[in-house]
């Protein structure tokens, strides 16, 4: 990669280990932007953020290019757009493929495995998954708001969706992660009812994602005024260039 070219990374904190690992030695990468995690739960609220942390970038910072670490995000990153900058995607649903290291692996992962809900290092510390942590707290705070008898009915509709998963599977890159916080997720998995899986991530994706180059295999590279759109096909995003930005 042509080191003149400055990189700025605009990333959830769900991967911020992993990221800031990747970018210690990496002297492109000029500015880390770190926004919180939870976002994708309100995909508007997350394009907004994402793209006033873009804008920020833009204006305080000499990025030539700015890549997110965020995936598609149930659709929360569509429509984003610089104005002077490269903006880089990867190609990726969730943040979960960028620690698996390839779609093809995530996508072979969840068809084997479609009730899966993933455990790692950042999810675990930056919210309470699903658990006897997650259950205690949240019953104590509907019996304080709503009384006992609501509490235990908000309690069962809140819980409802965990029918939908039968497998808890950590994955990490080996960086920071201890003992102990495998042996969290699987007394989570066990208190569920839930298979315990454990993968061992690779840094490779996120490695290209903050280092370059943007192979466009693994990569949308977005010229500015472009902006992504979501396919129906393996590539998972695509450039649009909207109409107003259109030259005649």
């Amino acid at each position: 990669m042509d080191p003149i070219v400055r990189v700025a990374v605009v990333l959830c904190r769900v991967l911020e280990d992993e990221i800031a690992h990747l970018a210690h030695d990496a002297p492109q990468v000029v500015h880390l932007e770190h926004l919180p995690q939870g976002l994708h739960d309100d995909p508007p609220r997350l394009r907004v953020e994402v793209q006033a942390a873009i804008d920020r970038v833009e204006a305080n910072t000499p990025a030539d290019v700015i890549v997110l670490g965020y995936g598609l995000c149930s659709r929360g990153t569509e429509g984003l757009r610089t104005s002077r900058c490269r903006l880089v995607m990867p190609r990726a649903h969730d943040c979960i493929t960028l620690l698996l290291g390839s779609k093809q692996r995530y996508a072979q992962y969840v068809s084997e495995h479609p009730g899966t809900y993933w455990y790692s290092p950042g999810w675990n510390r930056h919210h309470l998954p699903p658990g006897p942590e997650r259950h205690a707290r949240l019953l104590a705070d509907y019996r304080a708001r709503f009384g006992d008898d609501n509490a235990q009915y908000l309690m069962e509709t809140e819980q409802h969706w965990f029918h939908t998963y039968d497998r808890a599977t950590w994955v990490d890159l080996g960086l920071t992660a201890t003992d102990g916080d495998v042996a969290y997720s699987c007394r989570c998995a066990n208190w569920l009812g839930w298979h315990f899986d454990q993968q061992k991530g690779s840094p490779d994706l996120l490695r290209a994602l903050v280092t370059g180059p943007w192979d466009a295999e693994r990569f949308l590279v977005l010229e500015p005024g472009q902006v992504a759109r979501m396919t129906d096909d393996a590539r998972i995003v695509e450039a649009e260039t909207p109409e107003a930005t259109r030259t005649p």
